[in-house]
């Protein structure tokens, strides 16, 4: 089942992404989609900021992975926009299980890669402003965040 959530801006896509993390555990996985600009980043400042991250929060676009181990959990997070060729060599599953949450921008792109249980999040732009996030959960834990949550 999908859940939607509109978002009228920022605020309204930082309160989501705290109130996700209030539901937070150990090996989360969840995974943005959404063209440029349509607030991948944003979410994922207020997950970190909720986890209690005092470390500016910018995409990891040209490092691949950015690591925060200062929270309450680790919070990796990957912009794989950038990533070519082979995607087994890089070791992004290792991150899956090392306790933390993963967040993972542009994960449409190593959709091959990803676990089977995670949250999926497409961000789709309305206007300037508004987002519409659809919300796509996969497992039964994901599944009972999102009744807590959503």
């Amino acid at each position: 089942m999908d859940y939607k959530y509109t978002s009228r801006n920022e605020k309204d896509t930082l309160e989501l992404a705290q109130n996700l993390e209030s539901e937070k555990f150990p090996n989360m996985v969840i995974c943005l989609e959404g063209e440029l600009g349509s607030g991948k980043t944003v979410f994922v400042k207020g997950f970190a900021g909720a986890l209690g991250i005092e470390e500016n929060v910018t995409s990891p676009t040209f490092n691949l992975v950015k690591e925060y181990p200062n929270g309450e959990l680790p919070l990796y997070h990957m912009d794989v926009y950038r990533l070519e060729g082979s995607r087994e060599n890089v070791g992004l599953d290792d991150y899956f299980s090392k306790g933390g949450v993963t967040i993972i921008e542009w994960s449409d792109l190593i959709r091959d890669c990803l676990p089977e249980e995670r949250l999926d999040i497409k961000f789709k732009v309305i206007d300037e402003n508004t987002r519409v996030l659809v919300v796509e959960p996969h497992g039964n834990m994901y599944e009972d965040l999102c009744h807590s949550v959503l």
